[in-house]
């Protein structure tokens, strides 16, 4: 497996490959941890692929990679059209789409979505990314949802809490197509983090978490 060399990030391009279904569950399920890299490691890039932005969710889409990647968004920004909720029945084009990805600069590091995760997009997703990614460092991120799919994550970053009130703000502002939904409100994003926050006791108290099948020590 590639090993995650932080001290080495610091001197040399370090890059993030980022895949979301929709055009909110990045900046959901790590903005907080993409903001925190920018600010570490300067030289970090993120390569940005979400699966599901037509229309108005397409520039929600590349207004959520603008604000949470800003200068230092890389040069692979795939905004694709496959339809909410059909994805695992579109399966061969997407696995085409992957295939191309890996023709991109390699990532010292992706974030996907969880395999488990009850959405059967997020499954197909987090499914073709370790079938394309086999030598690869990856972390799983999570949606909070209707389903009730929580488990327990291995994996955490703590963040400051102006970073999360960043994160939940960016969020909120951007994705005003999901403002008709009861869970899309400041509470349900901070609550997530103060539990992840609790459980590695962070010290603002307040995290992100990830599962994490691999890790190379």
């Amino acid at each position: 497996m590639i090993r995650l060399n932080l001290e080495a990030a610091q001197n040399k391009s370090f890059r993030v490959l980022c895949l979301g279904c929709h055009s909110d569950d990045l900046e959901i399920g790590c903005g907080g941890t993409i903001l925190r890299l920018r600010e570490q490691y300067p030289n970090s890039k993120f390569d940005w692929v979400v699966f599901s932005a037509s229309g108005v969710r397409e520039a929600e889409a590349r207004r959520g990679a603008e604000l949470f990647a800003g200068d230092q968004l890389g040069e692979t920004v795939l905004l694709k059209d496959f339809r909410d909720g059909f994805m695992p029945f579109e399966g061969s084009t997407i696995k085409d789409l992957f295939e191309k990805l890996k023709n991109a600069p390699p990532p010292d590091l992706i974030l996907t979505h969880n395999r488990k995760d009850a959405h059967q997009d997020h499954r197909l997703i987090a499914e073709l990314t370790w079938n394309t990614f086999r030598d690869h460092l990856i972390l799983e991120y999570e949606i909070p949802k209707y389903d009730g799919d929580m488990g327990q994550p291995l994996v955490y970053v703590p963040l400051e809490s102006e970073l999360c009130q960043k994160k939940v703000r960016s969020v909120l502002e951007t994705f005003q197509s999901q403002r008709g939904k009861r869970w899309f409100e400041e509470s349900t994003f901070l609550s997530l983090m103060r539990l992840r926050g609790m459980e590695c006791n962070a010290p603002s108290g307040y995290a992100e978490a990830f599962y994490c099948r691999k890790l190379v020590l």
